[in-house]
């Protein structure tokens, strides 16, 4: 009786005095926030309309990866921002492409090299919460790239990715519902 008491009051003094941290990796390098974690989570970089000056049309979606953002060009000299996570060195890609495609929940095949790169990883992935997808995916032209959702919120703000455009599921969703396919994108440093 008294080894299980003496277990069951180091587990209460553990979760009592356990102190919740952040990693470094989970920080904002532009805002210095944390981003949050797990499935849902959000980004440190909070959806919102602000002062957008661009030659382009409302719709379109310019990426300025540098700023590791992405905003939707609503007109009239404004347009939606987000945090979005981009391609790691020698993963990025820039130029002019448009909206091929929508898919809500989006199935997800590895390309080859991506396979050779990461042996473990499947042939195939249906959508879900554990898709490395996310929610929501809108294929850039006829290219292997997306902007799409993230299972890992924690990312976003990073160079993270195999050249994707990763934003977290909350924000994809709200992209998703304002931006039609054939809208252009264009991805800057």
């Amino acid at each position: 009786m008294k080894r299980f008491f003496l277990a069951l009051l180091g587990i209460v003094t553990a979760a009592v005095v356990a102190v919740p941290t952040t990693s470094y990796a989970e920080i904002d390098p532009m805002t210095g926030q944390s981003y949050g974690s797990g499935y849902g989570g959000s980004s440190a970089v909070r959806r919102k309309v602000v002062a957008f000056e661009t030659k382009y049309p409302k719709g379109s979606i310019v990426i300025k990866t540098d700023e590791r953002r992405l905003y939707l060009v609503l007109g009239d000299g404004k347009a939606m921002r987000y945090g979005i996570g981009v391609g790691r060195p020698g993963f990025k890609w820039y130029g002019s492409h448009r909206i091929s495609r929508k898919e809500e929940w989006p199935g997800w095949t590895p390309p080859a090299a991506m396979r050779k790169r990461v042996p473990n990883l499947p042939a195939y992935m249906p959508g879900g919460p554990r898709n490395p997808l996310g929610a929501r995916a809108m294929y850039i032209g006829s290219t292997l790239y997306r902007i799409h959702g993230s299972n890992e919120p924690w990312t976003i703000g990073g160079e993270v990715s195999s050249g994707c455009i990763r934003m977290t599921n909350e924000d994809v969703k709200d992209l998703y519902e304002r931006v039609r396919v054939g809208a252009r994108v264009i991805n800057t440093r």
